[in-house]
């Protein structure tokens, strides 16, 4: 459920446009122009294309994807994941966590890890690995762009497309028994243009931002710990500084115990 909320969100405001409009007495079918659907969505989409690359463009449909289909991060499992190795390192060296390396399926933990196993410098480590982030941070930060542009966009094509119209609507002021339909119609490219920036483009590059934001927390997360094995931290330790990155609600729920060591990820695969 919360992961589609961004679904539920977007359908429920869509659902309570077409019920307002049958509560005023009209039908969804009249909100229907297939021209004024052209030029705003059309327009739209060339001038998003013109302000960006054809290789983000062909991205729309992923995000589109990402954005409703949406992912929480498990932080909690990191954590333990996290607690589990810097116990197997204090007990076996750091040596022992490339046996660990083979199962694992982030990549960002697994290119931090195999620079402590390789004896990398810690400042080496965080630069790396911080780059990584900042790579990450600015291809988030393109895909956001690419809906706020077409967000900014669409508005704008309405009110022309709405304009194209009148001036067909004015063109035809000898048939005055059609007036007001036609007027009706040529507002209805303002409507889609307005309601697509508000109830689709500008939604969308919201949550893309969300999501990014917190993808980033937990790779912060993940740095800080990579470099506390590294360094020979106390778990139990380690385990209540990760913690300060989950909500005060979520803390201390699944804390290790001790003196039983927490599985690596790889033992609870092989004991599964």
């Amino acid at each position: 459920m919360l992961k589609a909320i961004t679904a539920i969100g977007i359908g429920g405001a869509l659902a309570v446009l077409m019920l307002s409009v049958m509560m005023e007495g009209g039908s969804p079918a009249s909100l229907l122009n297939i021209p004024a659907f052209m030029i705003v969505v059309g327009g739209t989409a060339g001038a998003t294309m013109a302000s960006t690359s054809f290789a983000q463009m062909k991205l729309i449909p992923k995000l589109y994807k990402v954005a409703i289909k949406g992912s929480v991060e498990d932080f909690r499992t990191a954590i333990s994941d996290m607690v589990a190795l810097a116990e197997k390192a204090r007990r076996e060296g750091l040596l022992s966590l490339e046996r660990e390396l083979q199962t694992m399926d982030d990549e960002y933990t697994k290119k931090g890890l195999q620079l402590i196993v390789d004896g990398t410098d810690s400042s080496l480590v965080r630069s790396i690995l911080q780059s990584e982030m900042d790579g990450m941070a600015q291809r988030h930060a393109a895909n956001v762009h690419l809906f706020n542009t077409a967000g900014g966009f669409a508005p704008t094509l309405g009110i022309l497309g709405t304009v194209l119209s009148l001036v067909h609507v004015l063109e035809n002021l000898s048939a005055p028994a059609t007036l007001g339909h036609s007027i009706a119609g040529a507002f209805l490219a303002t409507l889609y243009g307005v309601g697509s920036a508000n109830l689709i483009y500008l939604p969308v590059a919201n949550k893309l931002r969300e999501l990014s934001e917190e993808e980033m927390s937990k790779r912060y997360m993940l740095l800080d710990a990579i470099l506390s094995i590294q360094a020979g931290d106390n778990p139990r330790l380690l385990a209540e500084r990760l913690e300060t990155y989950l909500p005060p609600t979520g803390r201390g729920a699944e804390a290790p115990k001790k003196p039983e060591p927490v599985p690596t990820p790889t033992e609870q695969k092989e004991a599964a």
